[in-house]
């Protein structure tokens, strides 16, 4: 069977690069940028004023001078003002340009000011460059500022509109579509009877894929039925990036999924992996370019394969540059039995001492997704059979 490593390498090796598109700033969030991004200007574009208080020449205050005539006011945004004599002073705000012949900034607080007239509180000193925010202290024009496969946060998108970037260059987000099989599946707000379950995966998927900015998300369902489920796999290959398939993949009488794709011309990169849960994931390519991710279906598996490998693979066709994994030790000695990666859920809890841990919260079985609740994750732990103890640090993967 193909290990976890393997089938990362396998799915980035055969999922395509998605487009590039030109979107405004304001509808980027979220996105991967396809572009390097320069300042625009030194950073900042002047010598910029820190502090509200008054603009002087330091050099005055170090010749014994404690009280300076007020000129005149100048706030952010306006030309700067130049300085008459060093026995006055300019009331400036914080952002403003330095006024020409001022090198420092007494803040308010060390102030006292009566009839135009501003005095230096006792003991406060002076210095050439105080509260002065020097031009190109940040950086110079032309720097880089953002590269090419970086996620767009906040602070990347005010980055860029410092830049004067209104429209910038992002990977298309992908057409996904998640379909899960099954003759049981029951939607939530239907009457039920006692051999059927609800259909609580898609819902799951969605939210994952939501919650990690992807938009552009369509669902369906298909009973256990070769013609109808040929049907709806035909039409959503067409119409889609991305197919994610839930349930149907493993060796029962009615796991059509594998059998169906071949004959709908997509070709099998693997299927099974050695893990635990989520064993019986397939993966393959359709000849018309989309790419096939089908998800055991036990919730737990399902929500696993998600964030071990679909979401990571969306990220990297959409360029995003892969971060190291996150790593966390046990709180609690675990023992792994099979031969067999072991994908364990866990809450993070940190201690008085504030270190993060992972906290085991095992389920009772791929099939009991109500224990998932109020876990963040999952760590993925070697093959057993082995004991690992508290303290042990594996891979930690969020939902």
């Amino acid at each position: 069977m193909t290990t976890p490593a393997e089938a990362d390498r396998l799915i980035g090796d055969h999922l395509a690069c998605l487009p590039i598109e030109s979107l405004p700033l304001v509808q980027c969030a979220g996105s991967v940028l396809r572009e390097n991004i320069y300042a625009e200007r030194d950073h900042p574009p002047f010598d910029r004023v820190s502090m509200d208080g008054i603009a002087v020449e330091a050099g005055a205050v170090a010749r014994g001078l404690r009280s300076f005539t007020i000129q005149g006011v100048q706030a952010a945004g306006e030309p700067p003002q130049r300085l008459l004599s060093p026995e006055r002073c300019i009331e400036v705000m914080t952002g403003a340009m330095l006024p020409g012949g001022c090198d420092a900034v007494v803040p308010v607080e060390m102030l006292t000011t009566a009839g135009g007239v501003a005095n230096l509180a006792p003991g406060v000193r002076v210095e050439s460059g105080m509260n002065v925010h020097r031009r190109a202290s940040d950086c110079r024009q032309g720097t880089e500022l953002l590269t090419s496969g970086t996620r767009l946060s906040a602070p990347e998108i005010a980055i860029a509109a410092s830049a004067g970037m209104a429209r910038i260059r992002v990977s298309s987000q992908p057409t996904l579509v998640v379909l899960s099989t099954g003759n049981e599946l029951i939607e939530p707000e239907d009457p039920i009877e006692p051999h059927q379950i609800r259909r609580s995966n898609v819902y799951g998927v969605v939210a994952g894929l939501r919650a990690h900015g992807f938009q552009r998300v369509a669902t369906d369902h298909c009973a256990d039925d070769a013609e109808s489920l040929r049907t709806r796999l035909r039409f959503h290959l067409d119409t889609h990036d991305v197919v994610i398939l839930s349930g149907g993949v493993s060796r029962g009488r009615f796991d059509l999924v594998p059998a169906v794709l071949e004959e709908l011309g997509v070709r099998k990169v693997f299927h099974r992996i050695a893990q635990r849960p989520g064993g019986p994931m397939w993966f393959g390519i359709a000849t018309s370019g989309p790419a096939v991710f089908a998800l055991p279906g036990n919730p737990v598996s399902t929500l696993v394969c998600l964030s071990r490998y679909v979401l990571p693979a969306l990220y990297s066709a959409m360029g995003q540059e892969r971060a190291p994994p996150l790593k966390m030790a046990l709180a609690e000695a675990v023992t792994v039995k099979a031969p067999l990666a072991f994908f364990l859920p866990v809450r993070v809890e940190t201690d008085e001492w504030g270190r993060p841990w992972a906290l085991p919260r095992p389920t009772r079985g791929s099939g009991d997704f109500t224990s998932l609740g109020g876990t963040d994750g999952f760590v993925e732990l070697p093959p057993g059979p082995n004991s690992y103890p508290k303290g042990f640090v594996a891979r930690l993967y969020r939902w």
